[in-house]
């Protein structure tokens, strides 16, 4: 008995073979390009990039480990979020698919009635309603694409595409359910009144976008033209998960609000699981969580560990080489400053807010605190540290809003890779932070939910207990949270305040500039 869990990432698609305890029995990666740009601030990607990868994952999986493939009962799928495909009444796509790092905008307002606007503007929200609109690839498509639109059969997320592929059924899982669509999150459903403004906010029609079901339910079953092109058997179930935030929370533990999850993750994300609805921001919703009549509130960082990337490609070229040289990771050869850079990196502090999230629509990133004795490594350590503190800023939001204290936090992601990272996360967060047995938690957590569909668990806290196992913790150091709380304290969280006059003055340049470059 196994459980393949399927997780299509933003730079890789990885096929795992999970046991009844939690153990990879098998696994194989497929590495591909995170996305193409045919202009500034774009990112597509050919869905079939997706679909190959994961039929080479499977048919290597096959290769590979062919009694332990035979043994798979069911299949589960987790995602990136918010990537859209759009498709026509044969399936076939239309155009690209829109990732999520795709900051396209559409023109325009939404048609809002005056009670609307008016609520919005009360709660200080206008602004966010409107980078909604724009946000709404189905609005982008409409605008800029019409004779695309008048052919779209279906809107899908990048979840609800491959599970066409599987079995032949537009259909998803209500836990993957996370972008610019008409989705009631506190009912985990679609809208159902046809006045609602979120119908106007985003774009899309109802007869456009897949059913739902539950986590824990069957999806479908491996179709023949699946089967044949996968590798995997005809029949198979393919057991509805979540997204890939979402099963990352699941795979490290994270039942009840007591227990945070962080994926230190191209997008840093801090999120907890509560049977109460609460939007830690107005207007934010908590998104749905695997567990039934549960949310996952969550405070995100857009380009989080994506600085990390960022910071390598663009002053970390000796690191790259002396890495390649010993075969083996950059971030290796980066931990070692870490260690000797000071805490607080000599008062080098970095807001990571590169890219603006629906909380500050107009935000930008940081660097303060230069002085003669900085080089580029204290940017590293304060690219680290940036995170920390942004990820902290949402811990302390989330414990206010669900009224509980947060005593440990499950780490995943490639930043968890780390034991420094980790370290300093957790001498910031001032809470014992620790590791499951895999880094690939959002694998596991899918593997969960496939064992409970299947009835091997009867409940996810069943599964769990069974298939999570802590395998190492950090503890922070009293007199460098010390330190690092007079940072938060008196500098990081007041940047914010400080700056938001002068961010919006650099997006109204910045629009003006902009429109007046020539199109790549």
């Amino acid at each position: 008995m196994s459980i393949l869990a399927i997780d299509c990432g933003t730079q890789s698609l990885r096929a795992i073979i999970f046991s009844e305890k939690g153990e990879v029995l098998a696994a194989e990666k497929v590495d591909f390009e995170p996305y193409y740009s045919r202009n500034i601030g774009w990112a597509e990607q050919s869905p079939e990039v997706y679909w190959e990868s994961l039929a080479k994952a499977t048919k290597q999986l096959k290769e590979k480990f062919r009694n332990i493939f035979n043994s798979i009962e069911a299949v589960t799928l987790t995602t990136q979020r918010a990537t859209i495909v759009v498709v026509d009444q044969d399936g076939n796509p239309l155009r690209d698919a829109f990732i999520w790092l795709d900051e396209r905008e559409a023109v325009g307002k939404p048609k809002l009635y005056f009670h609307e606007k008016l609520a919005f503007w009360l709660i200080k929200k206008l602004p966010t309603a409107e980078m909604a609109y724009r946000r709404s690839k189905a609005n982008w498509i409409k605008q800029f694409e019409p004779q695309i639109w008048s052919k779209i059969h279906k809107y899908l997320l990048l979840s609800g595409y491959l599970t066409y592929k599987l079995v032949g059924k537009y259909i998803d899982s209500t836990a993957s359910q996370v972008g610019y669509i008409p989705f009631d999150y506190k009912y985990k459903c679609w809208i159902k009144s046809p006045y609602h403004y979120k119908w106007r906010l985003f774009g899309v029609e109802r007869e456009k976008l897949p059913n739902l079901v539950n986590p824990g339910e069957i999806l479908g079953y491996i179709t023949k033209t699946a089967a044949q092109f996968t590798g995997l058997k005809e029949g198979i179930p393919v057991i509805a998960a979540g997204s890939d935030k979402q099963c990352e929370t699941l795979g490290v533990g994270c039942l009840s609000p007591n227990v945070e999850s962080i994926s230190l993750g191209t997008t840093a994300t801090i999120q907890t699981t509560t049977t109460k609805y609460v939007e830690v921001i107005p207007f934010i919703p908590p998104y749905p969580s695997i567990l039934p009549n549960a949310y996952n509130p969550e405070i995100g960082i857009s380009r989080g560990f994506w600085l990390v990337t960022w910071f390598k490609k663009e002053f970390a070229h000796s690191e790259i080489r002396e890495a390649e040289e010993l075969n083996t990771f950059p971030e290796k050869i980066l931990d070692k400053y870490l260690r000797e850079i000071p805490d607080g990196s000599d008062g080098l502090i970095i807001q990571p807010t590169w890219t603006a999230g629906p909380e500050r629509p107009f935000s930008r990133g940081a660097i303060i605190g230069f002085s003669d004795r900085h080089t580029r490594l204290h940017v590293y350590k304060a690219i680290i540290e940036g995170i920390a503190y942004a990820l902290l800023e949402g811990k302390k939001n989330i414990e206010r809003k669900t009224g509980v204290r947060m005593e440990k936090i499950g780490l995943s992601g490639g930043g968890s890779k780390s034991d420094e990272v980790c370290q300093i996360t957790t001498n910031i967060l001032g809470v014992p932070t620790y590791k499951v047995q895999t880094n690939e938690t959002a694998s596991l957590g899918a593997a969960i939910v496939g064992y409970v569909g299947i009835g091997k668990y009867k409940t996810f806290e069943e599964a769990v207990q069974n298939m999570v196992r802590i395998e190492k913790i950090f503890y922070p150091d009293v007199h460098k949270n010390k330190l690092y709380m007079e940072y938060f304290d008196r500098v990081y969280s007041k940047i914010w305040k400080r700056m938001e006059k002068l961010y919006h003055e650099l997006g109204k340049i910045t629009v003006k500039t902009s429109s007046a470059q020539p199109e790549l």
